[in-house]
């Protein structure tokens, strides 16, 4: 599985925030690892004029082999819980999407 961390400019320690969260991703998603070609992780800061401060979005796209993209976006105010929410969701995704072609396979 190949894993490539996208961060915009503005976001603080770039360089050691992008090796951890490789890191994470690939543990995260470790289960997945043979059925998934590819994860990439765009994370950015936006600002949130709703509640007057910004906050960190975090889109995760995975390709399995021989299905369309799946992508998942969480919002958080840090990079780090940006992350663990879309990791959350992908693997909630995932574990739905396999689910049902396994249980499909099976019958």
């Amino acid at each position: 599985m190949q894993v490539q961390i996208n961060t915009a400019n503005n976001i603080d320690g770039r360089e050691a925030l992008v090796s951890a969260m490789e890191t994470d991703v690939r543990t995260g998603l470790s289960r997945f690892g043979g059925r998934l070609t590819r994860v990439e992780v765009h994370l950015g800061d936006e600002a949130n004029v709703q509640h007057g401060g910004a906050e960190t979005r975090c889109m995760m796209e995975a390709r399995p082999q021989g299905l369309d993209p799946m992508t998942v976006t969480d919002h958080a105010a840090t990079p780090d819980l940006a992350l663990s929410g879309a990791l959350r969701k992908m693997t909630t995704a995932l574990d739905r999407e396999f689910g049902k072609l396994d249980a499909h396979r099976g019958r």
